[in-house]
């Protein structure tokens, strides 16, 4: 046997050594996503959302990666929503039909107060953008501007105010009210409530809220709480 073909032998026998993917970021990798990709998908699973000027650092690697991080959350049975203009982006349940499928983002139930505050933010964001200005709001607005159901949900004013204290809370837990710097009763309202209510949700809410506003509310609030 010629010494050229002991080598060629000796290779075949001699075990291999694994050949790392470049693209892995840690022993045993195998993802495919880059690392500003993997940060963007974490974003969209722990949300609420990814806001252009929140999050400057992620927002170019979503649209630069934008069809994989969809491809990805389909495969969660999860749907990408993303609004460049508005410069907001995140995660939803994908509209399965009647296919079982696993749920994997948190919900958190609503009163009555969370609901009707929520159509008051899309309210004033509807009409800061008809001017063309930021949707900020404040605390003590707000509480005016929900008087309205006081006689619904409670006698006692100060009960009132705390719950739309409450309310407001959840709200900057959900990052649909962030503070602003500065103020401690001032918020900015995000955009993304363009995309969870249309035009057409606001209308038709808000016929709905208007019968209930001289309606007993209690009954409602235990079912949507």
């Amino acid at each position: 046997m010629s010494s050229l073909e002991d080598e060629t032998n000796f290779a075949a026998r001699a075990p291999q050594t694994p050949v790392e993917d470049a693209r892995a970021l840690f022993q045993g990798d195998t993802g495919q996503l880059g690392l500003d990709a993997r940060r963007v998908f974490c974003k969209l699973l722990s949300g609420p959302s990814i806001d252009a000027q929140r999050h400057g650092e992620l927002w170019p690697a979503l649209l630069a990666n934008e069809e994989a991080l969809r491809t990805r959350l389909c495969e969660l049975f999860l749907e990408l929503v993303v609004d460049r203009d508005a410069g907001i982006a995140f995660a939803r349940q994908a509209d399965t039909g009647e296919l079982d499928a696993p749920r994997l983002l948190r919900t958190e139930p609503l009163t009555f107060l969370d609901s009707v505050l929520l159509l008051h933010l899309r309210q004033q964001l509807a009409e800061a953008d008809a001017r063309g200005d930021r949707a900020v709001v404040e605390e003590g607005d707000l509480v005016e501007a929900l008087s309205i159901y006081e006689r619904n949900l409670s006698t006692d004013r100060a009960g009132f105010t705390r719950r739309v204290g409450a309310a407001i809370v959840k709200m900057k837990k959900n990052h649909v009210l962030d503070g602003l710097r500065g103020s401690e009763d001032r918020y900015a309202v995000t955009p993304a409530l363009k995309l969870l209510f249309s035009a057409e949700d606001v209308q038709a809410l808000t016929r709905v809220y208007r019968e209930l506003r001289n309606a007993d509310a209690g009954d409602y609030e235990e079912q949507a709480g």
